[in-house]
């Protein structure tokens, strides 16, 4: 839902923007059941934060991506020099306390990273437009990039004809599934969802968009984006970030029972602390039982784009 100008663009390929493929599609239908009330609880202070002054993510760091792997988290953010967005990893043993181990990919950011058995795949955006690509790793430091996007800008008048980014993948019965953020040329963003059955091959839906913009003077009146997807309680609830008409960002709660129609919850999640008063966003999960854990980018300053004093913090959502 921002840093749009990223520096560097796709090798290949001129003409694959405005090509892509569609399907109509659900995902594995889920029982439904009473509604869940979600307490939101988040630690005090930031667990991920800012480099030294003139370190590659010394202006912001947001965006988290985490993953379990081996008895180790592995947490792949972007990281914002003044300049640049650059990917890097920061390495756990129990979510909390992060090391650092430097920039991994340079000029990609917002990814998401899914293990796949023998190795991890990351999607993020690039290029201009922005479009999502795909690296592969086995050891979270080294990767290989795919030349050119794997999910490409959408055709002329399309609701993601100018962009396609915040990507968040998930795996239901062996297929995946992206859910991201689009944006046609009134600049307004709303979320969409694909599939793919290899992870590079992938289809959108036809009846994109899945989720719209909230009416006048709500918090996700001016822009949705950063989907956040997972089951539990006989749904799938997604966390998105909205942002108003001043750019105060804040977190939104969704849930389907086919991942295609999404209903709008209530609760809205706003930061409670300095660090985090004007800006909440990036959330990625990891289920345990029926907690959430949520690692999440907050900022004092109201911007769509960088220089928020971007730093990463961690919740848990605990079903009431």
């Amino acid at each position: 839902m921002r840093r749009w100008q990223v520096a560097g663009y796709w090798l290949l390929v001129v003409g694959l923007a405005g090509c892509g493929k569609y399907r109509d599609f659900a995902l594995p239908l889920q029982s439904g059941g009473p509604s869940v009330h979600w307490k939101w609880q988040a630690h005090a202070e930031p667990v991920l934060q800012r480099g030294a002054r003139g370190d590659w993510d010394a202006v912001d760091v947001l965006n988290p991506s985490v993953l379990q792997r081996g008895g180790k988290y592995f947490n792949f953010y972007s990281g914002y020099d003044g300049k640049t967005w650059h990917t890097g990893l920061a390495t756990s043993g129990d979510g909390i306390a992060w090391h650092k181990e430097g920039q991994i990919l340079s000029s990609a950011l917002n990814g998401s990273a899914i293990d796949s058995s023998s190795e991890i795949l990351y999607y993020y955006q690039a290029g201009s437009p922005v479009e999502i690509g795909l690296a592969r790793g086995i050891d979270g430091k080294n990767w290989q990039s795919r030349g050119g996007p794997v999910l490409a800008v959408g055709p002329y008048g399309s609701w993601d004809e100018r962009g396609v980014a915040d990507p968040y993948v998930i795996r239901m019965g062996g297929v995946l599934y992206m859910f991201y953020l689009g944006m046609d040329r009134a600049r307004r963003q709303r979320l969409g969802v694909a599939e793919s059955n290899d992870g590079v091959s992938w289809y959108k839906l036809r009846s994109n968009p899945i989720l719209e913009l909230g009416e006048y003077g709500a918090f996700d009146a001016n822009g949705l984006g950063e989907p956040a997807v997972w089951v539990s309680r006989g749904y799938y609830w997604m966390l998105y970030t909205g942002r108003d008409s001043s750019e105060v960002r804040r977190l939104g709660l969704a849930r389907s029972r086919d991942g295609v129609r999404w209903e709008k919850l209530a609760i809205v999640i706003a930061g409670d602390q300095p660090w985090d008063s004007k800006v909440i966003c990036d959330p990625t999960v990891i289920t345990n039982g029926e907690q959430v854990t949520v690692w999440f980018g907050g900022g004092d300053v109201a911007r769509p784009d960088q220089n928020l004093d971007g730093q990463v913090g961690l919740a848990t959502l605990v079903p009431q």
